[in-house]
């Protein structure tokens, strides 16, 4: 197990990067209105983006370089495009995976009174969202990638752990019976829900250009580190947040399906329901493994993701303007970091709505990054024996055709 785990790297960190808003939000909520009648949607999701997600570590692992360098290969505009989306999807996501966690630490620990601030009529949230940012930077400025690796390890064997023991008690103790049902939206109230949990589940497309970036940064800490070892922990981290995606389902199915109750919008409001849910369901003792699954999740997202735009816009610059003040990682890092504190003054009581926009704009652009991974990894750039084969390359052509055909659908509803 141990020897697994160390061979173990990028794979985990875009389990990180997946396994947050898009599992403990969305997931809970789809199991809360719907059952188990959405499962159908996170498997055949994540069946399609499958090769996207997965032409990152190829990629990387067969050149020793990230999806931006193959971006800039294909044209400028194909990295100045991605450059112009992820500057004006950062800050919202950020916020977004930010205001979660700092919601289910409030929840968990209570209001802490950080540099004075509650003297100052800040939210316990609020404070909770300094602290959480602040943690985050000094682990990614001092620890750097070994530190980020290590932690997220620790964080996903232990949401694993505590999902799984979580579900398996409820299940026991429920008087409910679930039944694996088909529900297909009808209102426009169920269609943007749909498209908003799919949109993130696992994860925005773009999170292959972070995974490649992780994978590029390991192959330069280990020489061993190449396209077979690369493929194969990436696979683990896909089966993974598959999985937990369907434990959380399961757990709002078991709690709230037919109950009556809905989750509010605020961050804390929402973290509140959720442990107190569970735990009135569970007992009391279960707050320690809903809260350890809840803030492994959140926590996870929140580094990883703080990591991963700022390493990728860093990248982006260096590779369309050359070597500047603004291809330097740590400057990125306070941008995305201050950007996420604004945004989250202004709009901490709009989380319902953070989350769904941000879902909304990464599914929109989903079919872009798709054929971009996918004309990349079929190119004389990629050496033509790892290049996909011709099973993968269909499963390829028929996830841009579902990404595409959802995404006009939403867009004409």
């Amino acid at each position: 197990m141990i020897s697994v785990l160390r061979r173990l790297g990028p794979g985990l960190l875009f389990a990180g990067a997946a396994i947050g808003v898009s599992h403990l939000v969305q997931s809970t909520r789809a199991g809360a209105e719907y059952g188990l009648g959405l499962v159908w949607a996170l498997l055949i999701v994540n069946l399609f983006k499958y090769p996207f997600f997965e032409f990152g570590p190829r990629y990387a692992g067969a050149t020793g370089e990230s999806l931006l360098d193959g971006y800039r290969k294909l044209g400028k505009p194909y990295l100045l495009l991605y450059f112009i989306l992820s500057l004006g999807t950062m800050f919202t996501i950020q916020t977004a995976v930010t205001i979660v966690t700092a919601g289910i630490a409030d929840s968990l620990f209570g209001s802490i009174n950080f540099l004075n601030l509650n003297s100052m009529g800040f939210s316990g949230v609020e404070i909770w969202t300094v602290i959480i940012l602040l943690v985050c930077c000094v682990i990614l400025v001092i620890g750097k990638y070994k530190a980020l690796d290590r932690l997220i390890k620790i964080l996903i064997i232990l949401l694993a752990l505590s999902t799984l023991t979580a579900v398996v008690v409820l299940n026991t103790k429920s008087n409910s019976t679930l039944e694996l049902e088909f529900f297909w939206p009808v209102s426009q109230t169920d269609l943007v829900f749909l498209i908003a949990f799919m949109g993130w589940m696992p994860a925005p497309i773009d999170v292959s250009v972070f995974h490649s970036l992780w994978v590029e940064e390991q192959t330069e800490n280990s020489n061993s580190f190449k396209i077979k070892e690369a493929l194969f922990d990436f696979n683990i981290g896909y089966i993974a947040t598959v999985g937990i995606g369907i434990l959380f389902v399961i757990l709002g199915a078991l709690v709230l399906y037919n109950s009556g109750e809905t989750f509010g919008a605020g961050a804390a409001e929402f973290a509140s329901q959720l442990v107190g849910l569970y735990t009135s369901a569970l007992g009391e003792w279960s707050a320690v493994i809903i809260g350890v699954a809840a803030l492994s999740a959140m926590w996870s997202t929140t580094i990883t993701t703080l990591d991963a735009s700022p390493r990728a816009m860093a990248k982006s610059v260096q590779l369309l303007f050359g070597n500047s003040i603004f291809s330097s990682y740590y400057l990125w890092l306070i941008i995305l970091t201050c950007g996420t504190i604004m945004v989250f003054l202004f709009l901490a009581s709009e989380m319902a709505l953070l989350v769904k926009v941000a879902t909304v704009l990464s599914f929109i652009t989903a079919p872009v990054y798709a054929i971009l991974n996918f004309w990349l990894i079929t190119s004389k750039y990629t050496p033509v024996e790892h290049r996909p084969g011709t099973y993968l390359k269909l499963l390829s052509w028929a996830g841009i055709l579902f990404l595409i055909i959802f995404g006009i659908w939403f867009l004409v509803s």
